[in-house]
């Protein structure tokens, strides 16, 4: 089962200049708790804004600088290398950016998607558009703001149909 996960905004918007819109503490929770024991598959520019590796996590990043090495990565090349070192995992997870996710739409059964009510119009990273009759809606939980969060949000899980 090959899971995409994310937090998008009302038109996709993932980020800008490389960095998040928001920020969602239970949403980092959630994906914490998603993600723990896992693959997690990524781009270059992701993994390189995180201030160390993930804890409990395998990181692997795709790139296509062949030189390009990091520790607490595994370096591949493209999409189906990365879920061929994933394999062994029953849940991998594709993490983004937005170029990860186009190339791991096709291989993705499920897609956890965290959306936020609003809209950014500064963004420049987008999650891929998906249709609706080869997803299937499946739960949504709703998370509304508070003191610790700017926007409400909603927890999506999609399947493939």
């Amino acid at each position: 089962m090959i899971t995409m996960i994310a937090a998008a905004g009302e038109n996709n918007e993932l980020g800008k200049d490389n960095d998040l819109l928001w920020h969602l503490p239970d949403d980092f929770k959630r994906f914490k708790q998603l993600t723990t024991g896992h693959h997690i598959i990524m781009g270059r520019k992701t993994f390189e804004t995180f201030p160390k590796p993930l804890p409990n996590r395998t990181h692997i990043v795709i790139t296509r600088n062949k030189n390009y090495k990091k520790e607490g990565a595994v370096v591949v090349h493209d999409m189906d290398e990365a879920l061929k070192l994933a394999e062994k995992d029953e849940q991998p997870f594709i993490i983004g950016g937005g170029e990860i996710y186009k190339m791991g739409l096709p291989f993705a059964d499920k897609i956890e998607l965290t959306r936020v009510n609003a809209t950014f119009e500064d963004a420049d990273t987008f999650f891929p558009n998906f249709s609706e009759t080869e997803w299937q809606l499946i739960t949504t939980t709703e998370h509304e703001k508070d003191d610790r969060h700017k926007y409400s949000f909603v927890y999506e899980t999609w399947v493939r149909k």
